[in-house]
């Protein structure tokens, strides 16, 4: 480390006194933009590694490159931000300001490669061309340096000659352009004998001076938890990377055009809720000063949305943010994006065909087929997709028909038990024996047994009235609901009812929801040893849903479908993480 400073202070001194020709401003005439042009020291005839800033400032040039995990210590990280912190000070008292305002650009480097590829090796156009973007790898060779110069649609050479170059620029590039800046070039086309289509630059600029080095190329950013800590610097070692929140906009936007098109209107619900609502999940609390009173984080759009279809709306829907303060997983994040829908004057097999619609088209906009791999699993996404009721996946896979035990708990219990034996884990038997009702132990059976082996898209229907407490009864099986989830790879992707709208037996279901929450949350705090835990949360009845419902709301069905998931899907990711730009993480000790 302190070979590496006197090193840097050595040549900075030798620098500075060859720092006698001053600043010279260009204004190039078709683009109208400030270049500094600075004569300074030699540079090497070699830089390839993106963690060193600059090669005659780095004793470690010549070692074998390492991952950025290992080598770049905080001490190394130090050195080469002080040794561009000079730079930048020194451009800054001749009177040129590193971190420009703007640069006109005329293409971007994919138009440069599709507009171009018919040049042939060693031609060159003689159009005039201007691009930007972050310079990722560079290399000199006497009196031609090249530069790999990457934007947001791909990468370009900059093939730089000291002829080509106004005076003292050539210098300049060799001793103040370091990987990581982001620079602005101008010049023409040319492609290499090589091969290599380049711009053939005439001028350029520092756009914005990068004070910390990059993981080298060799290795990029492999740290996974430093990688979503630090997403951007993932987006720049690893450009795949921004491809998946490409293709997630993507999605997004198919989704958007898939229900617009069949009439239904975006609406806008409050995320800060009186009433937690619309679905059993523990919610963030929070405060208003102003009002003085306690608000939650929304973990539903579900009942705004109703209200919506009591105002008069036929159909509407929402994309958005939900929070659900519970545990983190592969699948689960704290905050999680879907879209809610609802259809007046429809039930719950319209919206297994809007489902299939959605994912489908989806599917294509993001992967061009219906035919996709996920995880090493193949999965084809042609329609129709497999529709079955609960009660029949689980005598399947299980063997045991919950339709014979009728109300008796024990006896589902006892039987459920004894014939999943050894395979139910110490959490999966606790579960179970605290079941409340019969359709509770079926619902726990389903998810244990059935739920991973659903590879394929598949509808689950018809689920027990005790776990849904928002669906229509079911119009010829007593004890169930008019209700679907959607599981694709062992994972829930969407879940769907025809609405109830009776508000009586709503108020009835709901209360009933509070008082099992309540005996919960009391089971739990008995047996729990760390009373550290906040629990002062209360689940309550949100009173003016219930108003709006004696008011009339029509027949309607709904969903909600996880876009995260739906992502993760169409992308191949393992991890919710992967598909949300900042996830929330724990803090760092």
């Amino acid at each position: 480390m302190t070979m590496m400073v006197a090193e840097g202070v050595k040549l900075w001194s030798q620098s500075s006194q060859q720092l006698k020709h001053l600043l010279h401003i260009n204004f190039n005439s078709n683009f109208n933009s400030k270049l500094v042009l600075f004569n300074a020291v030699p540079f090497r005839s070699l830089v390839t590694c993106a963690s060193n800033s600059n090669s005659s400032a780095s004793p470690t040039r010549n070692r074998r490159p390492q991952s950025s995990s290992s080598s770049s210590s905080t001490s190394d990280k130090d050195a080469v931000r002080s040794i561009r912190l000079n730079k930048v000070e020194e451009l800054r008292s001749k009177g040129c300001e590193p971190y420009a305002y703007n640069w006109d650009r005329s293409h971007s480097t994919k138009q440069l490669q599709s507009n171009y590829e018919h040049i042939p090796n060693g031609e060159e156009a003689t159009d005039y061309v201007s691009v930007a973007g972050r310079i990722m790898g560079r290399r000199a060779f006497g009196k031609l340096a090249f530069l790999t110069l990457r934007d947001d649609s791909g990468t370009i050479q900059l093939y730089c000659e000291k002829d080509k170059l106004s005076e003292g620029q050539f210098a300049q590039l060799k001793a103040l352009v370091d990987i990581g800046d982001i620079l602005g070039a101008s010049g023409t086309l040319k492609r290499t004998e090589k091969g290599e289509l380049s711009v053939r630059v005439t001028s350029f600029a520092i756009l914005t001076k990068s004070l910390l080095p990059l993981p080298d190329k060799y290795h990029g950013l492999t740290d996974v938890d430093k990688r979503y800590r630090q997403r951007y610097v993932d987006m720049i070692a690893n450009p795949e990377v921004g491809d998946i929140f490409r293709k997630r906009a993507k999605i997004i936007s198919e989704i958007r055009k898939t229900v617009e098109s069949l009439g239904f209107v975006e609406i806008e619900t409050p995320v800060l809720q009186g009433a937690a609502g619309g679905a059993e999940a523990r919610p963030f609390v929070t405060y208003h000063n102003s009002l003085g009173r306690a608000l939650y984080l929304r973990i539903a759009t579900e009942l705004h949305l109703k209200r919506m279809l009591v105002g008069g709306f036929e159909k509407v829907y929402e994309i958005g943010r939900i929070f659900r303060n519970e545990g983190l997983s592969t699948r689960h994040n704290p905050e999680f994006t879907t879209i809610e829908l609802y259809e007046a004057y429809s039930d719950y097999d319209s919206m297994m065909s809007m489902a299939e619609d959605i994912i489908t088209q989806c599917a294509l906009a993001a992967q061009g087929k219906l035919t996709i791999e996920y995880q090493g699993i193949n999965v084809s996404l042609e329609r129709p997709w497999r529709r079955d009721t609960m009660h029949n996946l689980v005598r399947e896979a299980s063997g045991i028909d919950f339709n014979v035990f009728g109300d008796n708990l024990e006896a589902a219990k006892e039987i459920t038990i004894r014939t999943l034996g050894t395979s139910l884990e110490g959490k999966d038997k606790f579960a179970i024996d605290n079941c409340p009702s019969v359709g509770h132990v079926l619902n726990e059976v389903f998810e244990i047994v059935v739920e991973p082996k659903l590879l394929q898209p598949t509808f689950v229907l018809d689920y027990p009235i005790e776990v849904s407490p928002l669906a229509k009864p079911h119009r010829s099986s007593v004890g169930l609901t008019e209700r679907f989830e959607l599981f694709i790879c062992g994972r829930e992707l969407a879940n769907a009812f025809s609405e109830l709208t009776d508000p009586v037996d709503q108020r009835l279901r709901l209360e009933e929801q509070v008082r099992q929450h309540n005996k919960k949350k009391q089971s739990e705090a008995d047996h729990k040893d760390d009373k550290s835990e906040d629990d002062s949360y209360e689940v309550t009845l949100d009173e003016d849903f219930l108003t709006a419902l004696e008011y009339g709301m029509p027949p309607a069905s709904g969903m909600g479908l996880g876009i995260d998931r739906l992502v993760m899907l169409l992308t191949n990711s393992a991890s919710i993480r992967d598909v949300i730009a900042f996830p929330v993480l724990k803090v760092q000790n």
